[in-house]
């Protein structure tokens, strides 16, 4: 089955720029190898996941695949995509929470948020159907966001932007956040409200104990929240208060990972505490 070649951004990466940070300013890792097996996957649903239908929900039937399925421990992680319009595999982060933080009935599937680019194999693997079937990498790679490294924190910063927010919400719905003794606060950045995903999703997020700031950079006259960008937006909302117990999380936009990064630092606090999944 012919997919096209993803979007590149920080959740959806080629192997060269697959990454594995000790800290987000640390120098790069040895990239992933590529799987040694591969098998083939069903495509269970494929729909719209914004107005503006430039980001789709993607979701792989794995009910045949346990040990793939086992292979998913940690938010943040990747699954590799062999396609034979591409020379090279491809990463696509996964959306839907590692099976072994749901209780009740662990899902049978992984779930992807997929930037939908003309002339990509995103544009295709956006136009397959139910039952078409999807080579991919017999288990998933990359360690996923490192929460141990701020286990202590008592204030969390989490900064996501377009399709970014795509293993934040793996991240949130695996049960990070839940704890009364941590305050987390989502800022979420995209062009505007037909391009923001997960819409649905925020009152469960909420009720989880998250705080969500959405911004927008290109909103309409009827927009009342934050303006600008991430990083602008974080400058007027908030600053670090004890930089010794708090905690940063960053997945999209280079600038806006870079930008957030020397805040924080200015602010005083440790490289450490600001995780990245790449």
């Amino acid at each position: 089955m012919l997919l096209r070649s993803p979007p590149r951004r920080l959740h959806l990466l080629r192997p060269r720029h697959l990454r594995v940070l000790s800290n987000a300013a640390a120098a790069l890792a040895a990239p992933p190898p590529a799987p040694t097996e591969w098998t083939e996957a069903p495509v269970a649903s494929v729909r719209a996941a914004t107005a503006d239908a430039s980001l789709f929900h993607v979701s792989l039937d794995l009910s045949a695949h346990g040990p793939l399925l086992a292979s998913h421990v940690a938010a943040g992680q990747f699954l590799p995509f062999r396609l034979p319009s591409a020379p090279y595999p491809i990463f696509l982060a996964i959306s839907s929470p590692p099976p072994a933080s749901s209780a009740a009935s662990p899902p049978r599937s992984f779930d992807f948020l997929v930037k939908r680019l003309p002339g990509t194999p995103s544009a295709r693997l956006c136009d397959l159907r139910p039952g078409d079937l999807v080579p991919v990498g017999g288990s998933v790679v990359g360690q996923g966001f490192e929460v141990r490294r701020i286990a202590h924190a008592r204030d969390v910063l989490v900064f996501a932007t377009g399709s970014g927010i795509s293993p934040i919400r793996s991240l949130i719905e695996s049960g990070f956040g839940e704890s009364e003794k941590i305050d987390v606060s989502l800022f979420y950045g995209v062009r505007n409200l037909q391009r923001m995903a997960y819409q649905e999703r925020f009152s469960d997020w909420e009720s989880r104990g998250i705080q969500i700031i959405p911004v927008l950079s290109r909103p309409d006259d009827q927009w009342t929240g934050q303006r600008g960008y991430v990083q602008n937006a974080f400058s007027r909302e908030k600053k670090v208060i004890n930089p010794s117990s708090t905690g940063a999380i960053l997945c999209g936009h280079k600038q806006m990972t870079e930008e957030i990064t020397r805040a924080l630092i200015a602010d005083g606090m440790s490289k450490d505490k600001i995780l990245t999944n790449f």
